[in-house]
């Protein structure tokens, strides 16, 4: 669903938001597109369970709890931090995937950056056995042919087409679907230069940039200004952003336009990729910081 937004930008630049949110209630956004292949994968492979990885608030994490328990798998989440091995009833994300079935692994922040090493695997094997492996955020080959779909005819009609970048599969599937007039412009939730390297395995065009100023000092990290503008934003639009993917892109977009980064009349779609669910741990955070909270409804 694509839906204008109704905001009057100099240069008659216009901004439209496909709304890809609205696409599961639990799978939602870029986690659906990024699961659909994969978990047809695992079922032509007859593996009976899906073990992944994540975080504390891990959009992919709930995804696949979900995803599993729709479609008849068993479901492992590697969580990092072992600090929050008794905390899952505190913590909306894990509560929301352990309730749909997920069973947790704790592992320290240490062990948890071995999660591509064979010998860790090996270990994750003889514990839970034989498994369909997803990896951190899911992106993967399969993964990317999912996010290819996300651009469709409707949304020729755009000049430059702007996602949050996480782990690079959906920037990646935007960069392989766009039409040779396009832009893809991604905005890294995340601080560093590694992310150009990861695209770069998937992606299979030269037609899209990374624009890094808008991360907010990093992965899940707000400000005031922030979450300001998200609520702003909602109460102009009745569209929810989270605070850690499509927020930061909106802010990015929008600061651009007004510092006239792009031409007269351009028509620009924005890619909400979900990530909603995670507003209720954010806002914990907040409250405990004495900050307002986000708004989703």
């Amino acid at each position: 669903m694509n839906q204008q937004i109704p905001i009057n930008f100099q240069h008659s630049i216009s901004l439209t938001i496909k709304r890809e949110d609205l696409n599961h209630p639990f799978i939602s956004g870029n986690k659906l597109r990024k699961l659909k292949y994969n978990l047809l994968q695992a079922k032509a492979e007859n593996k009976e369970t899906l073990l992944t990885f994540g975080g504390a608030f891990s959009n992919h994490i709930a995804a696949v709890a979900y995803a599993g328990k729709e479609q008849g798998f068993k479901t492992v989440g590697i969580i990092r931090g072992d600090e929050l091995f008794d905390k899952t009833e505190e913590n909306p994300t894990l509560r929301f995937a352990q309730e749909n079935g997920m069973k947790f692994e704790f592992v320290s922040r240490e062990d948890y950056r071995l999660k591509s090493e064979n010998q860790f695997i090996e270990k994750l094997k003889k514990k839970f056995g034989d498994f369909y492996l997803i990896p951190e955020g899911g992106t993967n080959e399969l993964a990317v042919k999912g996010c290819e779909e996300i651009l469709t005819e409707e949304g020729s009609v755009f000049d430059y087409v702007c996602c949050a970048v996480g782990t690079g599969g959906t920037i990646s599937g935007l960069i392989n679907s766009a039409l040779p007039n396009q832009k893809i412009l991604g905005f890294p939730a995340l601080k560093g230069d590694f992310l150009t390297d990861e695209i770069r395995i998937f992606a299979k065009k030269d037609n899209w940039n990374l624009i890094s100023d808008y991360h907010f000092g990093g992965y899940g990290k707000v400000n005031l200004e922030l979450i300001e503008f998200i609520n702003t934003f909602f109460e102009k639009t009745k569209v929810p952003l989270d605070p850690i993917y499509t927020g930061k892109m909106v802010f990015g977009v929008i600061d651009l336009i007004n510092k006239n980064y792009f031409p007269a009349h351009s028509k620009i779609l924005l890619i909400h990729t979900g990530g909603l669910q995670g507003i209720d741990g954010m806002n914990i955070k907040l409250k405990q910081k004495k900050l307002p909270i986000l708004k989703k409804q």
